[in-house]
């Protein structure tokens, strides 16, 4: 597996725009001169012509648009019941919601259940008949899969993007201190309003939720050709323990018990310690620094994160610590679950 991309990335997500896009047509002249004969292209490429058609019109009918006061983003149809699973960071804030489909029906939604440190939430319809997706087995992905994104981008609702499977990722920071323990970077565009839509592969199946859009720092624009998305396995997973409890109750992520805030880049400062927890066993305290974890810097509360995302509960790991009268040392400690 790669190593992470921490430094290199900044991360944009695709939560809200306003309904209303301005759309600003431009009208182009044609060139004088002999129109060119047609030319007929390989039987190869009108067969993946072919496929991509059919996977979009296959798969359309189970990606929908899920908008609040806020604004707006995508959704899977998850199950038959009505369950629909997309990105916490497109329903924060809110408890109700319209969806609408595919063909342009509108119904009414309700927050099941959130899960903030994967980005995964799922809101719920009754009497929609909606068709749910296939949601395929990502760990079978390879680099070089043929990806195509279906979303909402600008509010344009079933719009569609293809690329490929670019690469897998561990512990991508997407801000505020949440970080994906594994993720899809694909060359389909994600653009605003994807987020918690639909990327599958050549077979229809849903292969991942597109959440991520890489951005460049210096350009402070969009990084084209990089996005990323949360594993299907991960999808299926906390998207089925939300349905089945309306919470997560196994999350599979490690824990330190403790809330931290940044210190300018030089470590981040313990601000409470959930007591009879790991970093209460290990005697963390409040006020303490804390500027590595597994031998990894700390330098702020993303980069914690990323850390603990590539971490399992029941590692043993050494934790470089300041204490507040400035005495330094390493402790070690056992990682919990991080609770749902």
């Amino acid at each position: 597996m790669p190593a992470p991309m921490r430094d290199q990335l900044t991360m944009a997500r695709g939560r809200g725009l306003p309904l209303g896009v301005l759309l600003v047509a431009v009208a182009a002249a044609l060139a004088a001169g002999s129109a060119r004969a047609a030319i007929t292209p390989p039987p190869g490429a009108l067969a993946l012509q072919t496929d991509i058609v059919e996977v979009v019109h296959a798969v359309s009918p189970s990606v929908v648009q899920i908008s609040d006061r806020l604004g707006l983003g995508s959704g899977i149809v998850f199950d038959a019941k009505g369950d629909i699973v997309t990105n916490d960071h497109v329903v924060t804030g809110a408890t109700s919601f319209t969806v609408t489909t595919a063909k342009g029906k509108q119904l009414p939604a309700k927050l099941v259940g959130a899960f903030r440190p994967d980005d995964l939430a799922v809101v719920h319809v009754s009497g929609g008949g909606l068709r749910p997706a296939t949601f395929a087995d990502s760990s079978k992905l390879q680099v070089g899969d043929l990806t195509i994104a279906i979303g909402n981008p600008l509010g344009l609702r079933s719009s569609v993007t293809q690329g490929i499977v670019s690469a897998f990722r561990e512990g991508i920071a997407e801000g505020g201190g949440v970080a994906l323990p594994s993720m899809i970077q694909t060359s389909a565009a994600i653009n605003p309003g994807n987020s918690g839509g639909a990327l599958v592969d050549a077979y229809g199946r849903v292969i991942g939720i597109p959440t991520l859009a890489a951005t460049d720092p210096q350009l402070g624009g969009s990084a084209p050709g990089i996005g990323f998305a949360i594993p299907s396995n991960i999808v299926k997973d906390i998207a089925g323990q939300i349905v089945a409890h309306g919470k997560v109750v196994d999350s599979h992520r490690a824990y330190l018990g403790v809330s931290v805030g940044d210190t300018g880049g030089n470590g981040v400062i313990v601000g409470s310690v959930v007591p009879g927890l790991p970093a209460s066993k290990a005697g963390i305290e409040t006020g303490d620094v804390i500027s590595s974890v597994g031998g990894k810097p700390t330098p702020t509360t993303d980069e914690l994160s990323s850390v603990l995302a590539e971490l399992k509960p029941g590692q043993k790991v050494a934790v470089a610590i300041e204490h507040q009268n400035g005495r330094k040392a390493t402790v070690h400690v056992t990682l919990g679950t991080y609770p749902g």
